[in-house]
């Protein structure tokens, strides 16, 4: 489905001459020079498929990071999941879109309609959820039956995540708090970096005195992530994350808890939709409100729509007269 990407033998910050051969589903910026383009964060080089490739097969643990309703990054994931099914036979693959209390419906599904993702969705009530149309997700969710997968619903629902934000740790699992630290403060500049993000996540509209609560909510999501993970290293000895891009950032994402709480090393890709950050790779790092892209691997795509959800929000949630 995907051409390899080109390669040049010299200077490796360049941009190839002409975009990769990739059929893209997503419409804007296809023609965009970093379209396509992967790049190695620490060494700050271009890289082509087959290096990805060797560096998900060696990892035990690969998480991907995506906008939620580009169907493009559901395509890679896909991808990638199939590569690193074939090193891993039988992975667990771990998804945000299934809340932690709908793994008896998954489990059900699987055992009653084995390879069969429409009647998981329908297990889960997917057309209810919320989430983009099943219809992008079927791939990723197709290679995971298909690879035999185990699939481990890590999401907190809206209720679990709302008691968070109201009764704080004492809501979660005691064993939780204890290995990801929830109870103890971060450090100012990483509270006050949550507290900008959740924020700008809930489009400015929530109350100062609702930050530290949502940044908590937070933590909870990624420590819940973090922990499928590493059962479904102990069960599959092989697992892979797929979701938002937020949630796979090395420095304060699933790959720091992880690390945290149980020495686990991770493999990071960023899927980033280019837009008018520009053609430097770097340049995008200012989108995620820090110096240094923070992934391992980033995978430029086309953009998926321009649309302004938090105008449409606001909309929505305006007071009428």
């Amino acid at each position: 489905m995907f051409a390899a990407l080109a390669v040049t033998s010299c200077a490796p910050r360049a941009l190839p001459s002409q975009p990769p051969a990739i059929r893209w589903e997503s419409p804007l910026g296809v023609d965009h020079p970093l379209a396509g383009v992967l790049w190695d964060v620490a060494a700050g080089r271009r890289i082509d498929e087959r290096e990805l490739d060797a560096r998900v097969r060696a990892a035990s643990i690969v998480l991907v990071g995506e906008t939620h309703d580009n169907p493009d990054h559901h395509a890679l994931e896909a991808r990638l999941l199939a590569v690193f099914a074939d090193a891993h036979p039988a992975p667990a693959v771990v998804f945000e879109m299934l809340d932690r209390q709908q793994q008896p419906a998954v489990d059900a599904s699987l055992a009653t309609h084995p390879g069969d993702a429409d009647a998981l969705a329908d297990a889960v009530s997917w057309s209810t959820s919320g989430w983009p149309s099943f219809s992008i997700y079927r791939p990723v969710f197709q290679t995971a039956l298909g690879a035999r997968a185990g699939i481990l619903a890590a999401g907190l629902d809206r209720a679990t995540a709302m008691k968070i934000a109201h009764e704080g740790t004492g809501a979660l699992d005691p064993t939780l708090v204890h290995a990801f630290g929830l109870d103890t403060p971060l450090p100012p500049a990483e509270d006050a970096a949550l507290r900008q993000e959740m924020s700008a996540v809930h489009c400015g509209m929530l109350p100062d005195e609702m930050l530290g609560a949502m940044v908590l909510v937070q933590r909870a999501r990624d420590a819940s992530f973090a922990e499928r993970l590493h059962a479904g290293v102990e069960r599959r000895r092989a697992a892979l994350l797929v979701a938002g891009a937020g949630h796979v950032r090395r420095d304060r994402g699933v790959p720091a808890q992880l690390a945290r709480a149980y020495g686990d090393r991770s493999l990071a890709v960023g899927l980033v939709q280019v837009g008018p950050e520009g053609t430097s790779p770097e340049a995008y790092a200012a989108g995620f409100d820090v110096r240094g892209l923070p992934f391992d691997v980033v995978w430029f795509t086309p953009r998926a729509n321009d649309t302004d959800h938090c105008a449409e929000l606001r909309k929505r949630t305006k007071p009428r007269d």
